[in-house]
């Protein structure tokens, strides 16, 4: 019988799969961050380029740059302020032993790195990042470059410590109804970068994902042209039809469930949920390309959502998971 990670990269690989496989971004990735962060006097975590951050329940344990405090104001400075990270003072056992952790080994080994329009963002600030590329791309392009050459070198460390399968970029471009910036804007100034990831990452071997929130199927030629295969969370909102009948199985949506949406509110009764997961596995299962990621994640107490969440999981064993046997 086929195992769960060979089937989920027969799937990558655009073949079919025996079952609907899951996907579950946060328990499969090896986090290429080999530094960790370093806590200050005021409970901030400091990242290896000296950026605080913090979290709080409403971003559910996502961590953002804490308000008010900028680490790069001026993007043609950035030279004083951005330091590369001095990687042969990294103990690369104990980072390989903290990633391991908790980490199943009949998943599918992903590394996930390349945050660069994020990362830009974090450091300058919403506005003034969004300012920064307009004004000055030349020196945004220079620093993503930099950044880049940091991110290739702990990718190829990565790869010789944890031969993974999956090289997993993540790069939130875009918000709930358009992107942040235009494609033009991606092609010349964030594109370069990925593709250098994509290309150590084709060397190996390897299956390339990508992580985009919001609505961004105007990438996706791009991603399809640099190897990527699988996208997620392939939020509501996007042309999954245009999608399935372009790529078929060569794009995997990971995810699809309007986990924001009022299907995902708390009010929601479960059999209203029962039936809506339903249709949307019948929707995305059909000539594969599909991997099965409904969650909720609106506000509600942590009780509810792990309510919701179990159903969530109910339907995947009892309807989807086998949908292939049964249609």
């Amino acid at each position: 019988m086929i195992t769960e990670k060979e089937n989920f990269l027969r799937l990558l690989r655009g073949e079919m799969p025996e079952f609907i496989p899951r996907y579950n971004m946060m328990t499969w990735n090896f986090h290429g961050r080999p530094f960790p962060p370093v806590k200050t006097p005021e409970g901030y975590d400091k990242d290896e380029f000296g950026m605080l951050r913090t979290t709080t329940e409403e971003s559910m344990g996502g961590g953002f740059p804490v308000p008010g405090i900028v680490l790069l104001e001026d993007i043609t400075k950035w030279r004083d302020v951005i330091k590369m990270p001095d990687l042969s003072t990294v103990d690369w056992d104990a980072f390989a032993k903290r990633q391991y952790e908790g980490k199943d080994p009949n998943n599918p080994k992903s590394v996930m790195i390349g945050d660069f329009f994020v990362t830009l963002i974090n450091w300058m600030s919403f506005t003034e990042g969004l300012i920064a590329l307009q004004e000055e791309p030349e020196e945004c392009y220079a620093l993503l470059e930099y950044l880049c050459d940091y991110y290739c070198e702990v990718l190829k460390k990565c790869i010789y410590l944890f031969k993974p399968e999956i090289l997993h970029l993540v790069d939130d471009v875009a918000a709930d109804q358009m992107p942040f910036i235009s494609l033009e804007t991606y092609r010349t100034l964030i594109k370069p970068h990925h593709k250098r990831l994509a290309d150590i990452a084709l060397d190996n071997d390897m299956l390339i994902t990508m992580h985009c929130c919001g609505k961004c199927d105007s990438f996706i030629d791009d991603w399809a042209e640099m190897g990527v295969t699988g996208w997620e969370p392939a939020q509501a909102g996007n042309d999954f039809a245009a999608i399935k009948k372009k790529y078929g199985p060569k794009m995997v949506i990971m995810g699809g469930w309007d986990n924001t949406g009022p299907i995902s509110m708390p009010e929601t009764s479960d059999d209203e949920l029962r039936e809506a997961l339903i249709k949307y596995v019948d929707e995305f299962a059909p000539g594969g390309g599909f991997a099965y990621g409904a969650r909720v994640a609106t506000s509600m107490s942590k009780e509810d959502a792990e309510h919701k969440n179990a159903i969530c999981e109910e339907i995947y064993f009892s309807y989807a998971r086998d949908w292939y046997k049964h249609h």
